[in-house]
């Protein structure tokens, strides 16, 4: 856990926000937001879920942004882990699980999908804002979200047990969200085939469709398996479970065939991702 300050700012700040996220880049991105909202004062980040716990017990903040998938402590256990009373508003970030989503819908629990845009992150703060404006009603809107969190917790653990070990679960995999006018697609991230750069936009390639989303390599290749998916241009991005064929060429280089029909070439500045790749295979 990190605290942070911002003391020096002229205008004093109303609200204390927590930001709770296991990528980096996405807490920057939450931070660097909020600076443009003088009611709001981020007073922690913190980068798994135990922390966020610590900060909230011992900070109290007004708001926390949580994300809801983190290894060990998921934003489901944070919740669980901290008395009604001490909770703050809460506004999950998530990049996964659309069944999810409706049911924070249908209980008035706001969230934010990833990749976050100005105007969605605008309206999340203006509802927060309101809500923390409503004091009075603060610890009974935290009980119900107690409450609405147990039964989203029931419906993953019976998944859980009627699913298959060993057998993948397509709706608890994780997904990619692409905005496409007024909706969002979620993209599970095993379909997708490869991810190419053009300019400020990536193009995800999933069976025979691309799809085109504004964002950086760094920033999507953190919300990527890095077990699956490898770096083999400056351009270009692999899922490696659908290579079926390696064919070496001339100063280090490789083309990669896709089970898609699709070659790909390996620069060579990255030929040593595809060395140890060949080398994991039994």
């Amino acid at each position: 856990m990190t605290q942070t300050s911002n003391t020096d700012q002229k205008i004093a700040k109303t609200f204390r926000v927590v930001v709770v996220d296991d990528e980096p880049l996405a807490r920057r991105l939450i931070i660097a937001s909020l600076a443009e909202y003088p009611e709001f004062e981020v007073i922690a980040e913190c980068g798994n879920g135990r922390q966020a716990v610590t900060a909230v017990n011992e900070l109290s903040p007004d708001l926390m942004f949580l994300d809801i998938q983190m290894p060990v402590m998921g934003g489901f256990d944070v919740i669980r882990s901290v008395a009604p009373d001490k909770l703050p508003a809460v506004v999950f970030v998530t990049a996964f699980d659309a069944f999810a989503i409706d049911a924070f819908d249908a209980n008035a629990i706001d969230y934010l999908l990833k990749p976050i845009s100005e105007e969605r992150f605008s309206r999340a703060l203006a509802r927060a804002l309101g809500r923390l404006r409503q004091s009075q009603t603060h610890q009974a809107d935290n009980k119900a979200l107690v409450g609405a969190l147990s039964v989203i917790a029931d419906r993953v653990r019976e998944k859980s047990e009627t699913q298959t070990v060993g057998q993948p679960n397509d709706q608890d995999e994780r997904k990619i969200s692409i905005k496409d006018g007024d909706s969002v697609m979620l993209v599970t991230e095993s379909h997708i085939d490869w991810v190419d750069a053009a300019g400020d936009y990536m193009c995800i390639h999933v069976a025979g469709e691309t799809h085109v989303i504004r964002s950086t390599m760094h920033e999507l290749l953190s919300r990527l398996s890095q077990d699956k998916f490898k770096r083999v241009h400056r351009s270009t991005v692999v899922n490696t479970d659908r290579i079926v064929r390696i064919q070496k060429h001339m100063k280090g280089e490789y083309f990669l065939h896709l089970d898609c029909d699709e070659i790909i070439k390996v620069s060579r500045h990255y030929k040593e991702v595809i060395r140890e790749f060949i080398d994991r295979q039994p």
